[in-house]
């Protein structure tokens, strides 16, 4: 997809990329002028392997302000990216053998990184119908006794659905009766959430012995590229993630965390930058869906966070305009790049076939104009 979409740009084509998982708006000046002053003090030297003690602080005093959890700054572990401390914890979590379930929709890097660990993922489908929401009911079926851990993402990608306190309670009472498995929460998306106060299933204190909490600053500050995630965690696993990060990568860059400790100092409530950022992702999420509702035969259901529609596109598998045959969720994506020059990323990348995800990460204009694109085209199809 990416090397086709290249070639048509390369042949003059306007090709609107919908697939893009990262805001589209710059890192508020604040966060890069902190930047600009750690150059200017010479802050440029090695880091410790577990993050500046400064940045941990920050960060346990912001679950504290905006989660009500308690950590200590000895219990936060800053990475490369979210990704890395993910893969951290799985790493030191998973024996060869040992079983992750993971709901699905899911992110495309969960799967493998439970590869490398030489585990086992448990997929948990979930369909548009149920907001592609897990229940507790599915959770617990899922269990055996190869269960090492629980692996979710909310607000999730690539679905953009947010589990509430509730649905998190009946989560976390399965798991109560599994004092065995641990929890690996993803939160990346926290502060891009359309439907109230981010809930997080810490809130509930009888899993915090065996609870990760995953997040970072690329989403939620447009920070992409300065490469910060961080986890908090139990104090064991944190410092067995601290060992295992220093034989790999060590500490991340100086500049980024201290850019970072200027971020997570921030209340995005108070943040004008932060607040429009928000603002206009609610306003593009509510422009798609209602684009995408005029298109018949895609399905959709309202997104809760994050900047993505996971659309049901199944009802034209088999489909043809008398030149190309739909037979997948990948067919239709060539078909919509070739035929309409809009770019979107299969669903089964994400563990569901019969969808495809669109990003809103663009302007409105692009926004429509796709719509209608990708409308023209699927009409094509009998």
């Amino acid at each position: 997809m990416t090397r086709k979409s290249r070639e048509l740009k390369a042949q003059g084509k306007n090709v609107i990329n919908l697939s893009i998982g990262e805001p589209d708006f710059n890192t508020p000046e604040c966060i890069k002028q902190a930047a600009k002053d750690a150059i200017d003090a010479n802050q440029t030297h090695y880091t410790p392997v577990a993050g500046i003690q400064e940045l941990r602080q920050a960060i346990a005093t912001k679950f504290k302000n905006d989660n009500g959890l308690d950590y200590t700054f000895q219990q936060i572990i800053v990475s490369n990216g979210a990704k890395q401390s993910i893969a951290n914890a799985l790493l030191c979590l998973i024996n060869p053998g040992d079983e992750v379930i993971v709901p699905a929709p899911y992110w495309v890097s969960y799967p493998e990184m439970i590869k490398l660990a030489e585990g086992v993922m448990v997929e948990i489908p979930t369909s548009v119908q149920q907001g592609f929401k897990v229940t507790p009911e599915q959770v617990e079926a899922a269990i055996t006794p190869k269960t090492k851990a629980f692996l979710f993402n909310s607000p999730n990608n690539p679905s953009g659905a947010v589990f509430s306190y509730d649905e998190l309670k009946g989560i976390a009472e399965v798991l109560k009766k599994y004092p065995n498995i641990y929890i690996i929460s993803d939160e990346i998306y926290e502060y891009l959430n359309y439907c109230g106060e981010h809930a997080t299933i810490g809130s509930f204190g009888y899993l915090k012995d065996r609870l990760i909490i995953i997040n970072g600053v690329s989403k939620g500050f447009a920070m992409t590229g300065w490469r910060i995630g961080y986890m908090a965690a139990p104090l064991d696993i944190a410092k067995a993630c601290d060992i295992l990060q220093g034989q790999i990568t060590s500490g991340a860059s100086s500049i980024s965390q201290l850019a970072s400790l200027k971020a997570v100092q921030i209340a995005p409530c108070t943040s004008d930058e932060m607040k429009n950022m928000i603002a206009t992702f609610r306003q593009r999420r509510d422009l798609l869906i209602e684009k995408l509702d005029q298109i018949p035969g895609i399905k959709t259901n309202m997104p809760d966070g994050a900047f993505y529609v996971f659309a049901n596109v199944a009802g034209f598998y088999g489909k043809s305009d008398g030149i190309t045959t739909i037979k997948n969720d990948v067919d239709l994506c060539m078909y919509l790049l070739e035929n309409a020059y809009v770019a979107l990323v299969p669903g089964g990348a994400f563990g569901n076939e019969n969808c495809v995800r669109f990003s809103y990460a663009t302007s409105n204009q692009n926004l429509i104009e796709a719509a209608e694109r990708i409308k023209i085209a699927l009409a094509k199809l009998n």
